[in-house]
């Protein structure tokens, strides 16, 4: 379950419920349940027309408070391992389960066909599902089940042809190989892996072997319909940007949103689904680790049986702001029986080494890259051992004087980092008023500050005034005003909303630079990158902009600065996690400063996301 540190509530506290009573009244003001977690519980309890037992009613509250926090549903078994919950009287575990087991919520009332909530059984115990969500993921489930149960016919002698001739002028390693073939041979396949080990680049020489062996079977009139999508504008986009510049597929292929793909408007439902199925023949989701449980069920209930689909991202970072961790979730699941195909599902080449995990999920169609191409040695040891959850490896690396890559930094010597961010904006300044775009923007994603809040003295909102302030203060750099909506040369912006005539979208980072010449002398417009590609638009035709200063870590998924400064939130803090850190040190390329103590440091490396699912495991009906 996603972890939470609860918070007494004021009285005046918007989420206090003030005509709530008993336990739920006495969690809600301790903090465990907000106030949204009671309404819709109460809500539910009173659509099913029945009186609901208290125990039941507190079960019921715990599955919406678990949706809340991105989980699809409540591990029983957990609820004494919650913060704060030992000091409520709250039902214990087996009296929440005896009196939901007959409840009119699960079993329904009389005269109605209404069960709000769903009781399952699991390798981790009992969990407790609002019925939307246990319907999303059992349909996960059931369509990844049927899709497993055959595999495409192919030539497994044309196949590594084809591997062999698309790779052949590349420095790919063996594992990118060993993921062409897995595509190739299973209608779903997973290619996981961190950033920097070259995702983009392996799934746009897959999609040119199945398109390469399409031609050779002269399926759907000589070539392949490929469907490319991402759960945001901006991940769709730099996905095009990667596809463009890598030049292996055609220019008919182009990525957008799930949503779009879809034709899912908000509100509505979408165009495609299981009564109208895409007409694509493969079908690419990048940045899955972002797909909300909502967003894949639709998607799989929309891919043809007879169509590939290839799921592409990270399972460490960062998880969906919607319930779900779906690529997590697929990727650590028990692995299944092995897919009916006469394709070896073993690699051929010998030099690929697979642990006992690997080895039996090749037969699922999970592949993980290993070999980062992108940032240093130090930043790959650290985030190795983050993602292990050795927090004195973490702190021992981070602190060591040998290691200059990663360093941690006290909170109340900050020298070093106002150094860094100083020389930043001066190069920021220098290149934007001398017209130079491409050194700009160079110069903005050469450093980023990454905080884990938007609010408070650690959050976004605090270090925008710090670093604002500390570059004010700096010989020869103009003053900066936050609060104004007149943007100077050399100001760094944050796109934050999605706009499609202008080609922004939330997330993107760009820098006012002055483009005067002598007919318009005085004339600035913001430059962005994307991919290879600069682009210039002039500030008033942004819609929704803020200063660059510094941005939250969830933002910065999908980007790459050369330099990072993390600022950790304070102790206790339930964005205090491991997939935090760990997104925050890969957005860097070369070096990585830690603003924090050696006790939250370790607090974060030990404290993992947990959403409970009950796609790591089967689950069947309660005994």
């Amino acid at each position: 379950m996603t972890t939470e540190t609860p918070q007494s509530l004021a009285v005046n506290d918007a989420r206090r419920v003030r005509d709530a009573n008993g336990i739920l009244a006495e969690a809600n003001a301790a903090g465990l349940f907000v106030a949204s977690d009671l309404h819709i519980t109460s809500r539910v309890v009173r659509m099913c027309g029945e009186p609901v037992s208290v125990a039941a009613q507190v079960a019921t509250a715990f599955a919406v408070r678990s949706v809340r926090l991105g989980s699809t549903c409540f591990a029983l078994a957990s609820v004494d391992d919650l913060p704060g919950v030992g000091s409520l009287a709250l039902p214990s575990a087996a009296e929440m389960l005896a009196e939901l087991r007959d409840s009119p919520l699960i079993v329904g009332a009389r005269g109605s066909t209404l069960q709000p909530v769903v009781l399952m059984d699991s390798d981790d115990g009992p969990l407790i599902y609002l019925q939307k969500y246990f319907r999303q993921e059992q349909s996960i489930r059931e369509t990844l089940a049927n899709r497993a149960t055959s595999a495409p016919d192919v030539d497994a002698a044309a196949v590594r042809a084809q591997v062999e001739q698309v790779f052949a002028d590349s420095t790919a390693e063996p594992r990118q190989r060993l993921a062409a073939e897995v595509a190739a041979s299973h209608w779903t396949s997973i290619l996981a892996g961190g950033p920097g080990t070259g995702k983009t680049y392996t799934v746009a020489r897959i999609l040119a072997v199945l398109d390469n062996l399409a031609v050779l079977d002269n399926v759907a009139g000589g070539g392949l319909r490929i469907g490319m999508c991402a759960p945001t504008g901006r991940a769709a986009a730099q996905l095009q940007a990667s596809v463009d510049l890598d030049g292996t597929l055609p220019t008919s292929v182009r990525a957008v949103t799930v949503h779009s793909l879809l034709g899912w408007r908000p509100g509505s439902t979408p165009r495609y689904g299981r009564a109208n199925k895409l007409p694509h023949d493969v079908i690419v989701v990048d940045e899955t680790s972002m797909l909300s449980m909502t967003a894949m069920s639709r998607l799989l209930d929309a891919v043809r049986s007879d169509a590939r689909l290839i799921l592409v991202g990270d399972p460490h970072q960062l998880a969906s702001v919607e319930a779900g961790a779906v690529l997590a979730d697929l990727v650590e699941r028990a692995p299944g029986p092995p897919t009916p195909s006469a394709y070896p599902t073993m690699p051929l080449d010998s030099s690929i080494e697979l642990d006992a995990d690997e080895s039996a999920r090749l037969s699922d169609g999970v592949v993980t890259l290993r070999r980062g191409f992108r940032f240093g040695g130090e930043i790959s040891r650290v985030a190795d051992a983050v993602n292990r959850g050795d927090a004195d490896a973490v702190v021992d690396l981070v602190t060591s004087p040998e290691i200059a890559d990663v360093q941690l930094v006290a909170p109340d010597n900050l020298d070093s980092v106002r150094d860094d961010i100083v020389a930043w904006g001066r190069a920021l300044h220098r290149a934007a008023h001398t017209g130079h775009v491409d050194a700009a923007l160079a110069a903005l994603d050469s450093h980023r500050v990454l905080c884990a809040h938007r609010e408070g003295l650690w959050g976004v909102r605090g270090w925008q005034r710090r670093v604002a302030d500390w570059l004010s203060e700096s010989p020869g750099l103009p003053r900066i005003e936050l609060d104004t909506m007149v943007w100077s040369v050399g100001e760094p912006l944050l796109v934050t909303s999605n706009d499609r005539q202008t080609g922004t979208f939330n997330g993107d980072c760009g820098v006012v630079v002055r483009t005067g010449d002598e007919t318009d002398p005085d004339r600035v417009q913001v430059a962005f990158r994307r991919g290879a590609q600069e682009r210039l638009i002039a500030p008033v035709q942004l819609p929704d902009v803020a200063p660059a200063y510094a941005m939250t870590i969830h933002r910065s998924q999908g980007s790459q600065f050369g330099g990072v400064t993390i600022v950790l939130p304070p102790s206790g803090s339930e964005l205090l996690t491991r997939e935090l850190l760990y997104t925050a040190i890969t957005r860097a390329r070369t070096r990585v400063r830690i603003v924090g103590t050696r006790e939250v440091l370790a607090e974060a490396v030990t404290r993992r996301v947990h959403r409970a699912s009950g796609l790591r495991s089967s689950v069947r009906d309660l005994a």
